[in-house]
C-alpha cells in the first residue's frame, strides 16, 4: 500500500522520493525530528507526509495541523498541498502566532475580559505599540528616539519575552538602549493598566497562550483534543516560548513532526532556541531523527565546499550534506582593491549574464544595497529589494547631513540650527539655545551665539570655525562639503565621542557618511544631492513591483533563507561586517562562542542559495581605510583550494571525467526545443540538468515546471538561447 501511494504520485505529480524522504513519510507514530539540509526536498516532504496521513492513514484533514514560521511560508504550503492533492479538503496551515491568537481570544472570552491588539491593522495611531514605545522612551530619557534605535527596542524587547526572561534578568539584558529596563517596565505597567481592556503586541499573544495551557486544564484538554498530529516547519527559528506551546499542545498522543535545520539557524537575536532541537531527546526520548542530507538545489562542488565550511560549528548534528548533481563553474573568490569599486564590478558582471531574475546580490547589512540602488539605477539594471525594512534615507544621521546644508542657504535660519544644534563639536547647551532665540536682529546664528553672555571660552573659537567653514561650503563640491560637515563642524567628534558614552557602534554610523559621500559623486549642488536622495528612496520603494520579474534580487543574508538563484553574489566579505563578533581581549567565552557559530551559519545559508554560479566578493580597502577580507571568504578559498589539489592528486583521466567550464552555457543539442509556441500546460519536457518534468504553469516569459524532487520556475527564453530543454515524445 505504502509504495503504491508513492508510485501514483510518482505518475500523477512526477514526484519520486528518496529513501529518507518516504521514511519521513511514513514515520508517524510518537515524535519525529527531521533535520532537512539546504534544498533537501523537505516543503514536498511534508506536503506529502500530509496527503499520506489523510488518503492512506485516514485521517482527517480538521485534525491535523501545519505550523509554519511565516505567514508566507503558510500561504505556499497551501498552494503547494492544493496542487500535489486537489481532490482533498484543505488542511490548518498557520503561522504560530495565528494558533496563539485563538488561544488568547477563547482565554479571555472565558474571563470576560476585552483586548486590542497594538500593532498591525488592528490598532489605532494613539494606542499603537510604536507610539507607546516613542512616548515612553522620551519621558525616560528626555529626548527623541530615532528611527533606528526604536527598532533595537522593539527587537531587544521581543527577545526577552520570546526567551521568557523574568523581570530580575531585565536589568543583566545587554542593550544599547539607554534605561532599557526601566522602558520595559513602564511599557508593561501601561499595557496591563487597565484590567478591564489589555493591550497586546504579537509576543504577549506567545506568553498569554503558554500561560493559560498551563493554567487552564480545560482549556488545554480541548486544544489537545482538536488535533491528532502536529507539523511544524523551519523550527530553528522557533523560539523557547514557541516551542512551549507546541509542547503543551501534544502532550497527550506526541504525535509531534518537527522539521528543522540546525545549521540554518540564524535568528538568535530575535530569541530563537537552535539549542532546544539539540536537546530534542531530551524533550521527547522516543523521538526518532531522519537526517535529510541529499540537496537538490546546488551544483556538487557548491554543496560540497559549503558542507565542509560548516563543519567548523560544534553546536550542530554532525551531517553529511552531498548531492548527485554535477559539477558547475568553479566558485569564484574575487578581491577588489576598494569597496568603492564594487557596484560597478558587480553591474558588469550581471550585465554578462544577461538572466536577471535568476541572480541575487547578498549581504550582511541593508545599507551594503544603498550605493548598488544608486550603480544600478544610473546603469538601467532592473532590481528588487527583498527586504522591506530599509529605513537608510530616514536615518536621523541622513536628516543631520540635509539640516547642515539647508542651513547654509540661510544662516539666519534658528529653527534648522535647533535640529542639529548637538551635532557640533561645541557641545551647545539647551540654555544657550533658548537664549539665542531671544535674541533680536537679524544676524546669522553664529553672529548671535557670540554675543550670548554664557559662553564658554573654549566655545567662541569653535563658532568662529564655523562661520568661515559656511563660508568654503558655499565653492566646494558636494563630497567635499560633507568632509567639513564631518571634520570641521564637529560631526565626527560627535559620534566618536557619542558611541563611547553610550555604547553604540560608531562604524556604522561612519559608513552611512560614506555612503552619502559615494552618492554625493555624481551631484553637482546641495538641492540635486537632496533630491537624489529622495527619487533613490522612491526608487527602493519602487523596486518591490519587480518581485517574480526580471529583475535582479538585492536581499540581506537573512531574507534570502529558503530562496534560491542560478546566480549569487555575496558582498562586503569583510572582517567586521561577517564575521562582526571578535572576543575581547583574547577572552572567547561562550556568549561570543554562540554568536560566532549564528554567523558561520549566516554564511552558510549565503553559499546555499546558489544552484550553478556562486561568487565571494571583497575588498583590501573600505573608504580610504584598510580592512582584512572575511575569515570565512579565507576559509571558503582554503577548501576550495585543498579540494582542486586533491583533485589533481587522484585525477581521473579526462576521458573519463570532465568538469563544466565557466562559459559551457550553450549547448550544441539537435533535439533542444526552439519553438516556445510548443510549451504548453501538461507537457513533457527533458531539462538537461533537471532531467524529466511536466510543465504546471505557463505564460509568455516563464514556464513552472514540476520535476521529481521539486517545482522550479524558469525563464523560456533562457532555456531556448542554451538549449536546456526538450520535448519527451
Amino acid at each position: 500500500m505504502n509504495e503504491g501511494f508513492f508510485e501514483r504520485k510518482k505518475k500523477e505529480l512526477g514526484v519520486a522520493l528518496n529513501d529518507k524522504q518516504k521514511a519521513a513519510v511514513l514515520s508517524n507514530e510518537g515524535p519525529l525530528l527531521i533535520l532537512a539540509s539546504p534544498g533537501s526536498g523537505k516543503t514536498t516532504t511534508i506536503i506529502m507526509k500530509i496527503g499520506y496521513l489523510i488518503e492512506i492513514k485516514g485521517v482527517n484533514p480538521a485534525r491535523i495541523k501545519a505550523v509554519t514560521f511565516s505567514r508566507a511560508s503558510a500561504n505556499d504550503m497551501k498552494e503547494r498541498f492544493k496542487k500535489f492533492f486537489p481532490k482533498l479538503p484543505q488542511v490548518d496551515f498557520s503561522t504560530i502566532h495565528s494558533l496563539a491568537y485563538k488561544i488568547v481570544q477563547e482565554h479571555f472570552r472565558n474571563l470576560n475580559i476585552s483586548y486590542q491588539l497594538i500593532e498591525g491593522s488592528d490598532s489605532d495611531r494613539y494606542l499603537n505599540k510604536r507610539t507607546i514605545l516613542r512616548n515612553i522612551y522620551k519621558q525616560v530619557n528626555n529626548e527623541r528616539i530615532t528611527e533606528d534605535k526604536l527598532e533595537e527596542l522593539i527587537t531587544s524587547i521581543s527577545y526577552i519575552k520570546n526567551k521568557l526572561l523574568p523581570k530580575e534578568q531585565w536589568l543583566e539584558f545587554q542593550s544599547i538602549i539607554p534605561k532599557f529596563s526601566l522602558i520595559v517596565d513602564r511599557y508593561k505597567h501601561i499595557k496591563e493598566s487597565n484590567r478591564m481592556q489589555l493591550l497586546l503586541d504579537y509576543d504577549d499573544m506567545l506568553i498569554i497562550a503558554n500561560n493559560a495551557l498551563q493554567q487552564n486544564p480545560s482549556l488545554l484538554a480541548k486544544y489537545q483534543g482538536s488535533f491528532d498530529f502536529v507539523l511544524t516547519d523551519e523550527s530553528q527559528d522557533t523560539s523557547l516560548v514557541q516551542h512551549k506551546i507546541i509542547e503543551q499542545l501534544v502532550q497527550r498522543h506526541k504525535n509531534l513532526c518537527v522539521v528543522a535545520d540546525d545549521d540554518q539557524s540564524i535568528y538568535g537575536w530575535r530569541g530563537a532556541e537552535p539549542q532546544y532541537l539539540l536537546d530534542f531527546k531530551n524533550v521527547y526520548p522516543t523521538a526518532k531523527i531522519i537526517f535529510m542530507e541529499q540537496n537538490y538545489r546546488s551544483s556538487k562542488n557548491i554543496v560540497a565546499t559549503a558542507n565542509e565550511f560548516i563543519k567548523q560549528n560544534n553546536k550542530r548534528y554532525h551531517k553529511n550534506m552531498f548531492t548527485e548533481n554535477p559539477e558547475s563553474r568553479p566558485i569564484v573568490f574575487k578581491q577588489l582593491m576598494n569597496s568603492s569599486l564594487q557596484p560597478k564590478h558587480l553591474a558588469l558582471e550581471v550585465k554578462h549574464l544577461n538572466d536577471f531574475k535568476n541572480t541575487a546580490i547578498l549581504y550582511r547589512n541593508n545599507i551594503s544595497s544603498i550605493v548598488l540602488i544608486d550603480y544600478f539605477e544610473r546603469e538601467g539594471i532592473p532590481f528588487y529589494m527583498k527586504d522591506s525594512d530599509n529605513l537608510f534615507f530616514n536615518h536621523w544621521l541622513v536628516e543631520d547631513v540635509l539640516n547642515f546644508m539647508r542651513l547654509s542657504f540661510d544662516l539666519r535660519r534658528i529653527d534648522i540650527f535647533e535640529k542639529i544644534y548637538t551635532k557640533f563639536g561645541g557641545y551647545f547647551s539647551r540654555e544657550q539655545l533658548e537664549k539665542l532665540r531671544r535674541i533680536p536682529g537679524d544676524e546669522s546664528v553664529f553672529d548671535k551665539l557670540l554675543q550670548l553672555p554664557n559662553l564658554q571660552n573654549y566655545q567662541k573659537p569653535y563658532i568662529e570655525g564655523y562661520k568661515k567653514s559656511y563660508e568654503k561650503i558655499k565653492t566646494c563640491t558636494i563630497k567635499e562639503v560633507i568632509r567639513i560637515i564631518r571634520k570641521e563642524l564637529g560631526l565626527d567628534s560627535v559620534i566618536e565621542n557619542g558611541s563611547k558614552r553610550f555604547g553604540y557602534n560608531a562604524d556604522s554610523l561612519f559608513d552611512i557618511l560614506n555612503t552619502l559621500a559615494m552618492i554625493a559623486e555624481s551631484t553637482s549642488t546641495m538641492k540635486e544631492f537632496a533630491e537624489r536622495l529622495k527619487y533613490l528612496d522612491a526608487v527602493m520603494k519602487e523596486s518591490k513591483k519587480y518581485r517574480g520579474k526580471n529583475a535582479v534580487t538585492f536581499s540581506t543574508f537573512h531574507s534570502s533563507k529558503g530562496l534560491e538563484f542560478e546566480n549569487v553574489y555575496m558582498i562586503d566579505l569583510i572582517d567586521g561586517v561577517i564575521p562582526s563578533v571578535f572576543p575581547k581581549d583574547d577572552d572567547k567565552s561562550e556568549d561570543w562562542k554562540e554568536e560566532r557559530e549564528e554567523e558561520v551559519r549566516l554564511f552558510y545559508v549565503g553559499m546555499t542559495r546558489a544552484i550553478h554560479n556562486l561568487q565571494l566578493v571583497t575588498y583590501s580597502r573600505k573608504f580610504e581605510k584598510n580592512v582584512d577580507a572575511s575569515q570565512f571568504w579565507k576559509h571558503v578559498k582554503r577548501i576550495v583550494n585543498q579540494s582542486i589539489k586533491h583533485t589533481e592528486q587522484y585525477r581521473i583521466p579526462s576521458t573519463q571525467y570532465k568538469v563544466s567550464k565557466p562559459k559551457e552555457h550553450k549547448r550544441n543539442n539537435p533535439n533542444a526545443l526552439k519553438d516556445k509556441n510548443l510549451l504548453k500546460n501538461g507537457t513533457i519536457i527533458k531539462h538537461h540538468v533537471f532531467g524529466n518534468g511536466k510543465i504546471i504553469s505557463c505564460d509568455t516569459e516563464t514556464i513552472e515546471i514540476q520535476f521529481s524532487q521539486n517545482i522550479k520556475k524558469l525563464q523560456i527564453a533562457i532555456c531556448i538561447e542554451h538549449g536546456l530543454i526538450e520535448l519527451v515524445e
